[in-house]
């Protein structure tokens, strides 16, 4: 495997490892050793997971917002709904998605290409400028220019709300994070940046403190606040895939994650509270349909925990905001119990922008799989062909790369953040890198 090291202190580490193992954490030290070869193989898996999951969520995206009041019959998919005909989005003018005549897993297989979507192009993109720019922190002229040269400015270019705001105020001159400040950009409370940045988190595995550090700017660039909280607490779930204690079960895993991703929003602001409400309806044994339909009466019929987006009579109830989409995320995260597969369709037929929350946790999930994980999980095998150009634009070899490859530059970066930002080490002899932890 290819890799570049500057400035990186290469040496023989100094206690026994395993160099198979993803991770393997030790309480009497402060250390973590992880294998650079399965971590590629891990990256593989989230590139994976996260389009199938994408796809799969797209065939759902705004069928089902609810219409502020008691919910009815109708208003939000069940568990009954998967396999049946899909029904038409709320711009779907009468006709269901082309992706699927029913509400089932979208896949691509050998010979076939996956295509690039707002879920996955843009962390496509900033992989590429980090690697490009032989940097771990990127500037806000890097991803200025970045944005400006890889994504369209007039025709259609797969940007919404907020992201579109922020391409917008660019072309006009503007740098991140300006092009979220809330008297520039009104879309700041939207879902845009959890799309964008989830990634960070697995280019500074186990350390969420760096995670952070690096997804900060990029965060800023479309959210602030809440929203940008929001993207927070995907990213340090993200770095702290790789510090979980390897003998806990899958459920036992994402409930720790997410426990600990918890920590870092503050308790009185609503994405805090609203992990807690959906936390406590899910321990309390009820079903996932009516933890759903709790948090949709809880924050868009009454506006709990300062969650006024109804207030605000924005166009189809807010249903791109990152709060209630969020409060989706969770309810398909714990009900799916680490399932690569209940978790995707949780998420997809979970209601409003069902795309986002279904790529996330695919995307986390598969990492934490890996490829042969994955392909295990559905029993079957994918393509591994990726088309950035289907949205995005001026990448090499005509924008079609595979999951190799994209792989392997996320770990010529990693190579870079473990140097330069943990101060760790990078032991090629064994493959590893040894991390220090906190």
């Amino acid at each position: 495997m290819k890799s570049f090291l500057p400035s990186i202190l290469i040496s023989i580490a100094l206690f026994a490892c395993n160099s198979q193992e993803s991770s393997q954490t030790n309480p009497a030290k402060s250390t973590i050793t992880l294998s650079r070869p399965q971590y590629q193989n891990q990256l593989y898996g989230f590139w994976l997971g996260q389009c199938i999951a994408n796809w799969t969520g797209l065939v759902t995206e705004m069928d089902k917002i609810g219409n502020i009041g008691e919910v009815q019959t109708g208003d939000f998919y069940t568990r009954d709904d998967w396999g049946k005909p899909d029904q038409p989005s709320i711009w779907g003018e009468g006709i269901p998605s082309d992706l699927s005549p029913t509400i089932d897993f979208v896949f691509r297989g050998d010979g076939e290409i996956w295509g690039a979507d707002d879920d996955t192009d843009i962390e496509y993109m900033y992989q590429h400028l980090l690697h490009e720019h032989q940097t771990s922190m990127l500037t806000g002229e890097q991803i200025r220019n970045g944005w400006l040269k890889h994504i369209k400015h007039e025709e259609e270019n797969y940007l919404w709300v907020s992201n579109q705001k922020a391409l917008d105020l660019m072309i006009e001159g503007v740098v991140p994070p300006e092009t979220s400040d809330p008297s520039r950009n009104e879309h700041y409370a939207m879902i845009d940046a959890q799309l964008t940045t989830e990634i960070f988190g697995l280019f500074a595995p186990a350390r969420p403190d760096i995670a952070l550090k690096m997804a900060y700017l990029p965060i800023r660039t479309s959210a602030r606040m809440e929203a940008a909280q929001i993207s927070e607490f995907y990213v340090t779930m993200y770095a702290l895939a790789s510090k979980v204690d390897s003998e806990l079960s899958m459920e036992e895993k994402v409930l720790w994650m997410a426990n600990e991703a918890r920590k870092v929003l503050p308790d009185t602001a609503y994405p805090a509270l609203m992990y807690d409400f959906v936390k406590e309806k899910y321990e309390s044994g009820i079903t996932w349909e009516q933890t759903r339909d709790s948090v949709y009466q809880r924050y868009q019929v009454e506006q709990k925990d300062g969650y006024d987006i109804t207030s605000q009579n924005l166009y189809c109830n807010g249903c791109f905001a990152a709060g209630i989409n969020y409060a989706a995320s969770l309810v398909s995260l714990f009900y799916g119990k680490g399932d690569i597969v209940e978790t995707i369709k949780i998420g997809a037929l979970a209601g409003w922008d069902s795309d986002n929350p279904t790529a996330t946790w695919g995307g986390m999930l598969g990492f934490m799989l890996g490829k042969e994980g994955v392909e295990k999980a559905f029993g079957r095998t994918f393509s591994n062909q990726f088309n950035i150009h289907r949205t995005r634009q001026n990448f090499p070899n005509g924008g079609i790369d595979s999951f190799e490859n994209m792989a392997e530059k996320g770990v010529q970066i990693i190579d870079r953040v473990v140097g330069e930002e943990m101060k760790g080490t990078v032991d090629l002899a064994k493959d590893v890198w040894i991390i220090s932890v906190r």
